[in-house]
């Protein structure tokens, strides 16, 4: 059964249980209930504790229609401290992302960006073990009715379609998906050694949707891939992927599939940026909530990743827009405004944050992907001896 070797991958090739036998499941209650009692049934026989929190969306809707700002500060929900709890004792962390597309479209912005900002800062130490590699973490999607038809309104049997494309993106349609996820891992180790021995000093995205994009990569910068640190992060994962020196972007990028921010739909949006700051937007859809991303906090207006993936790839080629980006993503490059990662660097573990910044490393309590591929995107990097070398043409790698 595709499930059962789903959570066999969850279980005991994603996460990593090495320094302690707790797990904390960050999930829907009201969406996902059956599936998680099959993990924490997985996990009993593995002698693994578990915690279970609900992201509990609908109860969170409810209290933000007519919140005030006050009453948002003081309500246990959007109080995410139990996240530290566990992160002091190393447990791993799975979130499954079953989403409820459109359903905070009713929500004031500023209401629901404050919010998001008290669930982020109220776990801080969970955010610093996480960007160090300190702790196992996994996002992973689980398929609900209401997403199903949102992402296949035509279909007579829409939950069984999501539920299988999730599968077979996550290679449980083969009869060992461990051996397959570790095919797709030396794939993409393959793919980052070719672009850090490429010694890369800058990026010109180019495509037909208005795409002319500069973004400059550090010094000792390095390209990293899902699986190098011994664990996999998210699932399931087509990506190889860097971070930009923060303050080195310049042009602008339209975006190529719509994103789904926390029940929030942006779309069709482009953002301009100078010395590596986002200084305008604009979208057809959801400019107040990507102008609320933007401005989050002091850094989540710089990009913190730049992932390259290939436009002739798997879940690209299921030609349907999935209204999650744990799954679009991987279907696209993408970049991300907020925190970069401390490993696209040498030595980046070991600094602290004032030295990734000081290094073009990104910090910030945010981090968004947003999809910027396409199948005529063009990338020509320049070297750092001044040769240009096209490493993407026609929305496909050519090294």
């Amino acid at each position: 059964m595709k499930e059962d070797k789903y959570i066999e991958l969850v279980l005991d090739k994603c996460l990593n249980f090495d320094k302690s036998n707790k797990l904390f499941i960050y999930y829907e209650k009201a969406l996902n209930e059956d599936f998680v009692n099959r993990l924490c049934e997985g996990a009993l026989k593995r002698n693994i504790d578990v915690h279970l929190e609900d992201i509990a969306s609908y109860k969170k809707h409810d209290i933000l229609k007519n919140a005030s700002f006050e009453e948002i500060a003081n309500e246990q929900l959007f109080n995410a401290s139990v996240w530290d709890e566990y992160a002091k004792e190393d447990a791993a962390f799975l979130i499954i992302e079953s989403e409820i597309p459109g359903l905070m479209d009713d929500i004031d912005v500023n209401i629901f960006n404050e919010a998001k900002r008290i669930e982020r800062s109220t776990k801080p130490i969970y955010k610093q073990k996480q960007a160090i590699d300190a702790i196992s973490w996994l996002i992973i999607a689980y398929p609900n009715e209401i997403w199903a038809k949102n992402v296949f309104p035509n279909s007579s049997n829409a939950y069984q379609e999501l539920y299988d494309s999730i599968m077979d993106m996550c290679l449980c349609n083969f009869d060992s998906p461990i051996n397959k996820w570790e095919e797709l891992t030396n794939r993409n180790r393959n793919v980052a050694s070719k672009l850090n021995n490429l010694k890369i000093k800058e990026l010109h995205y180019t495509n037909s949707l208005g795409t002319d994009l500069y973004l400059e990569l550090p010094n000792n910068y390095k390209y990293d891939y899902v699986g190098s640190n011994g664990h996999i992060v998210n699932m399931p994962s087509y990506e190889v992927f860097s971070s930009p020196h923060y303050l080195k972007t310049h042009g602008i990028v339209y975006s190529s599939k719509p994103l789904n921010y926390n029940g929030c739909v942006i779309d069709e949006f482009n953002i301009t940026f100078e010395d590596g700051k986002a200084v305008s937007c604009d979208a057809k859809v959801g400019k107040d909530v990507l102008e609320g991303i933007i401005n989050a906090d002091q850094y989540s207006c710089y990009l913190g990743e730049c992932a390259l993936v290939n436009y002739d790839s798997p879940i690209s080629n299921m030609k349907t827009i999935f209204n999650t980006t744990l799954i679009d993503e991987n279907a696209s490059c993408h970049l991300a405004l907020g925190a970069g990662f401390p490993e696209c660097i040498e030595s980046g573990l070991d600094m602290s944050v004032d030295d990734l910044r000081e290094h073009g490393i990104n910090d910030s309590l945010t981090h968004v992907d947003f999809m910027i591929g396409t199948s005529d995107l063009s990338i020509v990097a320049t070297t750092t001896d001044g040769k240009e070398v096209v490493i993407f043409k026609d929305g496909n790698f050519t090294i």
